[in-house]
């Protein structure tokens, strides 16, 4: 049987983001950013079709089924959006600064301004890795991401080490540090509906800048 012209459409879309017109990328990412919004709330296990058609004003499931192919499609989805959002959200503020200890201070307040800017977002990224087989693509994409990031981290570290900017310190056990401290933190605005995410960016900020930076003796 040959497939439907509709279903072929679909299949060409879904691998060639480019073919896909200005409506369908529009009612992707309305679905994308429904399923954000579901997870954020009911968690991963509840987010289902029609909890998210229903988030996303549609009439039915089929639409969500049109352009993605299954809940891990979407999923998978889910996740590169996040990360688009976080980067866009971080990466800018860190490169308007000058100096190490000016472009750390912005990494971590722009980590945890995410929370304000987008709060359903890192949460729903965190259940949904969380449920991911840890052979999926997606989590080994992302994990993958995170860890060269972090590579990049202690290197630009061991850079303002050698220019003696930042004081000596295992630069590993440092990027460790703050990416648990501002997960946390995240993790903590996500949970408490009055936590002023800026005064606590600021306040580790500062912590961390205290601990890197070099003192005069």
């Amino acid at each position: 049987m040959e497939a439907s012209s509709g279903s072929t459409k679909q299949a060409a879309a879904a691998k060639d983001p480019s073919r896909r017109t200005f409506t369908e990328a529009a009612r992707r990412a309305q679905i994308v950013n429904a399923a954000i919004e579901v997870i954020a709330d009911a968690g991963y296990a509840k987010a289902s079709f029609a909890r998210i058609a229903r988030a996303a004003g549609l009439s039915s499931t089929g639409m969500i089924s049109y352009h993605f192919a299954g809940k891990d499609d979407l999923m998978r989805e889910v996740v590169a959006e996040v990360s688009r959002v976080a980067d866009a959200h971080v990466r800018p503020r860190m490169e308007e600064r000058t100096g190490a200890r000016a472009r750390l201070r912005a990494f971590i307040e722009a980590s945890v301004g995410l929370a304000d800017a987008y709060p359903k977002h890192v949460p729903a990224m965190v259940d949904v890795l969380a449920h991911l087989r840890d052979d999926d693509p997606s989590r080994r994409d992302v994990l993958g991401t995170l860890e060269s990031a972090a590579d990049v981290q202690v290197e630009r570290m061991r850079e303002a080490q050698r220019s003696g900017e930042f004081r000596e310190f295992d630069p590993r056990v440092m990027v460790t540090a703050i990416r648990a401290a501002v997960d946390a933190t995240v993790t903590r605005a996500g949970r408490e509906p009055d936590f002023d995410a800026e005064a606590a960016g600021r306040e580790l900020a500062d912590l961390f800048d205290h601990a890197t930076r070099r003192t005069e003796r």
